[in-house]
């Protein structure tokens, strides 16, 4: 596939700064050298056009660059991270990998191969035809077996074509989530800087945006709220940021306008992505809105039966193990509930977490957001049971900060007393647990149980 555009834009850019990695700064002319370096080791180990090639790294220059010259290549790439290495095995049987680089924490690579592997599936084999890369990712499978979706890289690429205005940029979304390659593409194509952090915590990606000048942090709701009841903020210098960007999952509304509050003058953007399709392009209708128009290029937007569905030339060509959700009409159905205002729209949740007490439907984000309110409570995810006269009943998980001297037992009451203040009876959680540790993947999206 060629990648002569980024390859000039590199050139272009040769004393730019293009990667902090371990506090060292990488520019755009070692990222070039990088890229021929990796294009030569993929010669040296016979990885030739069309293998199936997973690739364990994090935004490393290395990880960065090999990406790309698999790319180059017009390699089929399964990236990977830690993060679902209890996984890792089925995924490589899924997407029927030939071979694994795996990169160290110190950026060295090694090779594995895979004997007797035949990835014949009719998606490679479009790609194939095309001679084009393709790009393999695995959703995160928390209400179910995962699914792995096939994109064809090309069409990725396309939307990048446009320049946008380069950004110093945290890579805060991970290396096999497209949200992660969205970022880092973006950040290339634009000559920007991406600023890789040692970890994904409050503290850390503080100290980097004040260290390093940082200015988009694109993460979740979940880290947003964790960031808000550190006491980050005040420790470290926030002046150099200029867009939040949150995804992946449903804002409350109580934590979208404390961010607001805090930063006056930093705006807060609502993205919309799914790994089937890529991330659209989005308009919040303010810093402190839930409502957001999102399209753009290549991109159609409809709701039918309050679902959203979108149409796109960079959609997936479908799942190597499960069958495709598209409409006759080439149309992808989201599972995501939405209300409509003009070109707005509001995201509710997922159809699949709807929670029907007799009849009635509960959105689990909107109790969350509602228990939330109280400053007690470091996060709450809310969840379904089975329930012999109603169907279901609403249930919570609630973390507690370290301050709290009531009794979990009069925590319950009053956790209930303000649910009825704000949300209809059957909404309220019949059942209450509190537990100490984090309710979040290592994407920062809450994991809900689905009953």
């Amino acid at each position: 596939m060629n990648i002569q555009l980024l390859r000039n834009i590199f050139q272009n850019s040769v004393d730019r700064e293009a990667v902090v990695w371990n506090d060292h700064i990488y520019h755009y002319g070692e990222l070039l050298q990088k890229l021929d370096y990796w294009g030569r080791f993929l010669d040296e180990h016979e990885i030739t056009s069309g293998s199936v090639v997973a690739l364990q790294a994090d935004f490393s220059p290395n990880a960065a660059a090999l990406m790309l010259a698999l790319v180059e290549r017009n390699v089929i790439i399964v990236p990977l991270t830690k993060s679902v290495i209890a996984k890792k095995e089925e995924f490589l049987e899924i997407a029927q990998c030939e071979i694994e680089i795996t990169l160290s924490e110190s950026d060295e690579a090694t090779v594995r191969y895979f004997d007797n592997v035949s990835n014949n599936h009719e998606h490679y084999l479009t790609l194939r035809a095309r001679n084009h890369s393709g790009l393999i990712l695995f959703s995160s499978g928390s209400t179910g077996k995962s699914k792995a979706a096939v994109h064809d890289f090309a069409y990725i690429l396309e939307k990048f074509a446009v320049p946008r205005k380069a950004l110093r940029t945290i890579s805060f979304l991970l290396y096999d989530h497209i949200g992660g390659i969205n970022t880092m593409l973006h950040t290339f194509y634009n000559a920007g800087c991406l600023i890789t952090v040692s970890e994904r915590a409050p503290d850390a990606v503080a100290k980097t945006i004040e260290k390093y000048n940082v200015e988009l942090l694109p993460t979740s709701p979940t880290f947003l709220r964790l960031l808000l009841l550190s006491d980050v903020v005040k420790r470290y210098n926030f002046q150099s940021l200029q867009l939040i960007t949150y995804g992946t999952e449903p804002m409350p509304e109580s934590t979208l306008q404390q961010l607001h509050e805090i930063f006056p003058n930093i705006k807060i953007q609502q993205t919309y992505g799914l790994s089937e399709l890529g991330i659209l392009r989005s308009k919040s209708k303010g810093s402190d809105s839930l409502w957001v128009k999102i399209g753009g290029e290549g991109f159609e937007t409809r709701v039918v039966d309050n679902i959203l569905q979108i149409k796109s030339k960079s959609a997936m060509l479908g799942y190597l193990n499960a069958p495709a959700p598209f409409t006759n009409d080439g149309w992808f159905v989201t599972g995501d509930m939405v209300e409509v205002d003009g070109e707005y729209i509001k995201i509710l949740g997922r159809k699949s977490e709807l929670i029907n007490v007799g009849g009635q439907k509960v959105y689990p984000a909107e109790v969350e957001a509602v228990i939330e309110e109280l400053p007690e409570i470091v996060s709450a995810t809310v969840f379904s049971e089975d329930n012999a006269i109603t169907g279901k009943i609403v249930c919570a998980r609630v973390q507690l900060s370290n301050d709290i001297s009531e009794s979990q037992r009069e925590l319950t009451k009053r956790i209930r007393l303000h649910c009825k203040k704000h949300l209809e009876s059957f909404k309220i959680p019949m059942r209450i647990d509190f537990i100490e540790t984090n309710n979040h993947s290592e994407r920062f999206k809450k994991l809900r149980a689905v009953n």
